[in-house]
């Protein structure tokens, strides 16, 4: 079955204006080392908890620590030296966060050259946000020539690890045929994935899937029903109206739809 762009939904939700001036763990989450799947905007803050392939105590590496709370008590110069002086040991958290306030000019001069180097080093490290954060500067040629099939091994990497945005970013290319061949089952995989990992976007995408059928994937309005339900939970109209629509056409033809 041929789908159009699903995709006023399957949007590049993924970490618009990542490069707008905020860290990773700017929140008090020092302990973390990673943030396998975090919200959209500007660069959020970690996960409470370490994704897969953290680096051995990266989490509780003082500096780092010190440097978050400088950081978040506006301090950005201290900050920035405190990052750079962690990532120059190896902490992959230290590398991104040093990365990004290079990339912004802050506590000090912009370098991005130098920026995208330490970005580089933590996605190299196996961190799936810098990976993702990577993987979208190419996908948006933010700071580099734009290259999306360089931007989706990024992606992959960082999704195969759980990064529900890295998920969501991957289905839309595989969608899109962008970066790599179209392939709406892969799409679907992708965007079901990031739907189980909570992300809005997906919930209500992989919604359509079910709704529509096709692509391998048989068609099954209560199972669409239900991924409507949780994208309209999370607050989107369009999909308490699918949800709405899909209740009442059940309720006409019975459950077994």
């Amino acid at each position: 079955m041929k789908r159009t762009r699903t995709l006023e939904r399957a949007i590049h939700a993924t970490a618009v204006g990542c490069f707008a001036g905020a860290l990773l763990c700017m929140s008090g989450v020092a302990a973390a080392a990673d943030a396998g799947s975090a919200a959209s905007g500007a660069i959020p803050s970690a996960a409470s908890t370490t994704t897969p392939g953290a680096v051995p105590g990266a989490e509780s590496d003082p500096q780092t620590a010190n440097a978050v709370a400088d950081y978040n008590a506006g301090n950005l110069s201290q900050a920035r030296s405190e990052f750079k002086a962690a990532a120059g040991r190896g902490n992959r958290l230290a590398e991104f966060n040093y990365a990004m306030m290079l990339v912004n000019g802050e506590g000090g001069v912009a370098d991005v050259g130098e920026g995208r180097k330490w970005l580089r080093k933590a996605a190299d490290a196996n961190m799936s946000h810098a990976q993702y954060v990577y993987g979208k500067m190419y996908d948006d040629g933010d700071f580099v020539e734009r290259d999306p099939a360089q931007a989706h091994q990024w992606f992959l990497k960082a999704a195969k690890q759980g990064h529900v945005q890295a998920e969501l970013a991957l289905a839309n290319q595989y969608l899109d045929g962008r970066g790599t061949t179209r392939d709406n089952k892969q799409a679907f995989y992708w965007y079901k994935k990031a739907a189980e990992g909570g992300d809005m976007t997906a919930q209500y995408v992989t919604g359509s899937f079910y709704e529509r059928g096709g692509d391998g994937v048989p068609k099954n309005l209560n199972v669409a029903r239900a991924y409507y339900a949780a994208a309209a939970a999370q607050g989107d109209p369009v999909a308490r109206l699918k949800y709405q629509q899909l209740s009442a056409q059940l309720m006409k033809s019975g459950p077994g739809q």
